[in-house]
């Protein structure tokens, strides 16, 4: 690609304001999810209400979805985008200075809340910003950015925590929100729609309007979000029962995670040059096989490369959601339709855990793979069938 390309630079100068403060929020954000079920605990939450609270943030964010795309469209990505920020920053507050468990629980919700309105609003002004033929790699490097907070994050929390406790973690979390904020205010406004004079639409409006797309692309959409979110279910618990012992599961994860972390740029430059399909497919037959071979793993060597294999179709797919979506949204009630989006894999992603939990109490572990492999095999041709290739592709 040639830098003097003046649609590769106006992607290139989003890098400070838009990748900035995601990574920054991500990493406070990730630095305090693993602290939250210690915090319940410490305030005299039993066992299952302290998993309560932490589901809290996942059902926040799943229910944030449709509010957060009425809110985009009232105010603007941008304004939308900084409010949800300082939201977070209370909340975190609040989570820092709970008195208990219960205070904790409603702050842990609305950080969910302010999630769903930070993860659409960043697709949104992507979606608008960055010219079509760089689209795919704009919206992986996104996730990427996902990941990298979601690996660096803990790592800080546990330094912060190890020298100053529990409460300076959400401290430096409300911090490094502050700092977002303030990063994301640099934003350049988005130009005005192409339809700045037409009446408002309608949540409900846009939903009916595009049933067809939810009901086909979403599908298929929601099922890769099954298959990707059963690897943090499904792979722990295999390495237990075949008798690794935690340190060791920790470090196949995180195999499979350090992979995952490294590819999104590749699959994003896929996508732009190739097309959706040519990654969205791939990485769901080499999930859906991963899952569907891995009750033949009796090894660490044998699951460690299925572990790897997992981060590899995992980490070429960042973003491919997201791409979808973007290339199916209308330009007249975009960020309604992206909440229907993300509402529709939303559900697949909260579904893949329940699933396994589902049939791990009926029958052996190794049923739970081998049905979330189909659903990879399956899922693999129905978007093969559905996925609609946008007009340009990059070069």
């Amino acid at each position: 690609m040639n830098d003097r390309d003046p649609s590769r630079r106006q992607w290139r100068g989003l890098a400070v304001a838009i990748y900035l403060p995601t990574a920054v929020s991500f990493i406070g954000f990730g630095a305090i999810v693993p602290l939250v079920p210690l915090t319940a605990r410490a305030l005299g939450a039993s066992v299952a209400e302290a998993a309560l609270v932490v589901a809290l943030m996942g059902i926040g964010t799943l229910l944030g979805a449709l509010p957060a795309g009425v809110i985009a469209d009232r105010f603007g990505e941008k304004k939308s985008l900084v409010g949800a920020l300082f939201v977070d920053v209370a909340c975190l507050l609040t989570c820092a200075f709970a008195a208990n468990e219960w205070v904790l629980a409603a702050a842990v919700f609305v950080t969910g809340l302010s999630g769903a309105m930070l993860s659409l609003a960043r697709q949104s002004y992507l979606t608008v910003a960055v010219p079509l033929a760089y689209r795919a790699r704009a919206l992986s490097s996104l996730g990427g950015v996902f990941r990298i907070g979601s690996l660096l994050g803990p790592l800080m929390g546990a330094g912060v925590v190890s020298v100053w406790g529990l409460q300076a973690a959400y401290l430096v979390a409300a911090g490094t929100s502050v700092l977002a904020a303030v990063v994301t205010m640099a934003l350049p406004d988005l130009p005005a729609p192409e339809h700045a004079d037409a009446a408002p639409v309608r949540l409900l409006q846009v939903l009916r309007a595009h049933s067809h797309t939810y009901a086909t692309a979403g599908v298929g959409a929601s099922a890769l979000m099954l298959v990707r979110a059963s690897r943090d279910a499904l792979l722990p618990l295999w390495c237990e029962q075949i008798g690794l012992n935690a340190a060791t599961t920790s470090l196949v994860f995180a195999l499979s995670s350090g992979i995952d972390t490294l590819l999104f740029y590749l699959g994003g430059s896929v996508m732009d040059r190739f097309g959706r399909r040519a990654v969205s497919v791939p990485s769901m037959i080499i999930m859906g096989a991963c899952f569907a071979l891995l009750p033949f793993a009796h090894s660490l060597t044998q699951v460690a490369l299925f572990a790897a294999l997992l981060g590899f179709g995992n980490g070429i797919s960042a973003g491919v959601v997201m791409t979808i979506g973007s290339d199916a949204s209308p330009s007249l009630g975009r960020p309604q339709f992206l909440a229907g989006w993300r509402l529709t894999t939303g559900i697949g992603q909260a579904t893949g855990p329940l699933l396994i939990t589902a049939i791990a109490a009926l029958a052996p572990l190794g049923w739970a793979a081998v049905t979330v492999g189909a659903i990879g095999f399956g899922g693999a041709g129905w978007l093969w069938r559905w996925v609609r290739e946008p007009a340009v592709t990059g070069r």
